[in-house]
């Protein structure tokens, strides 16, 4: 539902805040005051393209928000979205926002935060339906028709049951069709995984440490040098000369000072001990370095050994993957594979057997839903065409064609046809409609008038209305080419959508305006040369007087007339209210 609206510098509106609650809510006002240019910003918020030209003249810029409570009959379906693309803040309301800019990029917002424009349409289209200038409906999209009957069949176990063995039907014809295609090019395909099996296996790479490896390959290369540092510094600890002492002598002699200087002053013993050790750890690192000399392996052939083996495993990292994990993964992999072409034909028999059973399974599964759902199309059907005569559409018919195209690759029915199939089920639905008596049934898409459209989709909205996800509906001027007295049916059938519904309504008729639960006027003001749009909630004697000028004029005429309007349209609602 649509509870907040701001449109800022957007048309001839400079600004406007409005704040709207659930049922019915009408605007009215004279033509060019601004009423279809709101319905613009919403439409906008909810991602029709637009452009410069919607800014205000003199403003850089357009900004339009508005804040929605999410309906709770698409709120699983909206949350999901909501947390997968991490706009999720609170589970109850979403916000909308579009800034359109003279020079820049325009932006969209949910929430605060910049998305495309195809996320603002995708989540707008659980929340706002629109029938007016743009043909913005839901109804008019073939593909939707299908959905609204299961809703309005309560088919969903039934359809739930279908798709279940439809998955396990096409997850079965998936493995089967990579088998059938495996199989074609088997003794190629065999061969090429026999020879990077054997590759990566001769190979041995489990237990491979290839920074063991980089660091053997740096002592090899790097022998020489290592054992003539090793040299020089044992000379320097361990073997000096006649004019420079060796390291260890010389902190012997050290060590042997520092215990005499002790023995007269006691306060320097810790000088004598850490000479000591450091006496200790000289000695042992001229041990390790004896150890580490002899140990230095002159070995080209290990070296040899030790770059090809590198060279090996950097070539099947480039081949298989770009670890020895991923090269040792793609070998497993590719065991798999062989192991399945191995035993193809095994499958494929298995699976051929499979699908036979499933298929009559599913045709079965698929022929009660197509029975549950004609029957809903009959019961529908005489729904609407009820709506439309009330409408002043007597002679109007309504029909709902299901139909189940051949494919020699679908489902078998009982009278040997096979008929397409897909995650919906066999049927094709498509909403028809003869306006005239004698006149032949039409898609509904390709119906132009309209008054005509505007009462169709009226009367399809009633129906629908337990169906239809779409919490927010708005009809701009729905009361083109009708009269008075069928402007009150119409706002009867409004008033009695807005139950289940928030309705928004642009109209010119009192009649149907005086249905509202809420009514707001729309004028114009110029000043200092501009025109500014400005909305007003009307009420009492304010309310009054809007519907006597929609009558002619403001007159004691007309505000009786007003006020019977009026009176009829609250004993109505108060009738329909007790049913």
């Amino acid at each position: 539902m649509l509870t907040e609206l701001r449109i800022e510098n957007f048309a001839i509106i400079d600004h406007l805040e409005l704040h709207f609650a659930d049922g019915l809510t009408t605007f009215t006002g004279e033509t060019g005051a601004g009423k279809s240019i709101i319905l613009d910003a919403i439409e906008v918020l909810l991602g029709v393209k637009a452009d410069a030209a919607f800014i205000r003249s003199g403003a850089d810029r357009t900004i339009l928000e508005a804040v929605f409570r999410i309906p709770q009959r698409s709120c699983i379906e909206m949350q999901e979205i909501l947390q997968r693309e991490e706009l999720l803040d609170d589970p109850d309301y979403i916000t909308f926002g579009r800034e359109l800019r003279k020079a820049g990029r325009n932006t969209a917002r949910i929430n605060g935060r910049s998305v495309n424009v195809g996320l603002l349409r995708q989540l707008g289209s659980y929340l706002v339906d629109i029938h007016g200038q743009s043909e913005h409906l839901s109804l008019l999209n073939v593909r939707s028709h299908l959905g609204l009957l299961d809703r309005y069949a309560a088919s969903h176990e039934l359809l739930a049951d279908y798709r279940k063995t439809y998955k396990h039907l096409t997850e079965m014809r998936r493995e089967l069709n990579r088998l059938r295609q495996s199989e074609q090019d088997a003794e190629r395909r065999s061969d090429l995984l026999n020879y990077q099996i054997r590759e990566i296996r001769s190979a041995n790479l489990d237990d491979v440490d290839e920074d063991d490896l980089r660091q053997e390959r740096s002592r090899l290369a790097n022998a020489e040098n290592l054992s003539s540092m090793a040299q020089r510094s044992l000379l320097l600890l361990d073997e000096g000369g006649e004019e420079a002492p060796d390291v260890t002598d010389a902190l012997g002699q050290v060590v042997e000072a520092l215990q005499s200087m002790a023995k007269i002053d006691k306060s320097q013993a810790q000088l004598t001990l850490r000479a000591e050790e450091l006496a200790v750890n000289t000695g042992e690192l001229a041990r390790d370095l004896r150890d580490y000399l002899e140990g230095i392996e002159f070995n080209p052939r290990r070296l040899t050994e030790v770059e090809e083996r590198m060279d090996l495993i950097n070539r099947l990292k480039r081949k298989y993957g770009g670890t020895i994990e991923a090269v040792l993964a793609f070998a497993v992999r590719s065991e798999e594979e062989l192991e399945m072409i191995t035993h193809a034909g095994e499958r494929i028999q298995q699976l051929e057997e499979e699908e036979a059973r499933l298929l009559p399974e599913l045709a079965q599964k698929a022929l009660r839903l197509s029975i549950s759902r004609s029957q809903a199309a009959e019961t529908m059907s005489s729904g609407v065409e009820g709506q439309l005569a009330d409408l002043s559409m007597n002679g109007a018919r309504f029909q709902m064609a299901l139909q189940h195209p051949d494919d020699t690759n679908g489902l078998p029915l009982e009278d040997g046809r096979r008929v397409a199939f897909d995650a919906n089920g066999i049927d094709r639905v498509e909403f028809l409609i003869a306006p005239n008596p004698g006149e032949g049934f039409k898609p509904l898409v390709k119906i132009a008038s309209g008054g005509e459209t505007s009462r169709l989709m009226l009367a399809l909205k009633n129906v629908l209305a337990q169906a239809d996800q779409v919490s927010t509906l708005i009809f701009d001027e729905i009361d083109q080419g009708i009269g008075g007295r069928v402007g009150a049916v119409v706002g009867e059938k409004l008033w009695q959508l807005a139950r289940q519904h928030q309705v928004f309504c642009i109209t010119h008729l009192p009649q149907l305006a005086a249905y509202g639960d809420r009514h707001f006027c729309v004028h114009k003001e110029v000043a200092t040369g501009r025109t500014t749009t400005r909305i007003s909630a009307l009420q009492g004697d304010d309310r009054l007087n809007e519907l006597a000028l929609m009558l002619g004029q403001v007159s004691d005429v007309n505000r009786v007339a007003a006020q019977e309007v009026l009176e009829q349209a609250r004993q109505r609602r108060k009738a329909l209210s007790a049913v």
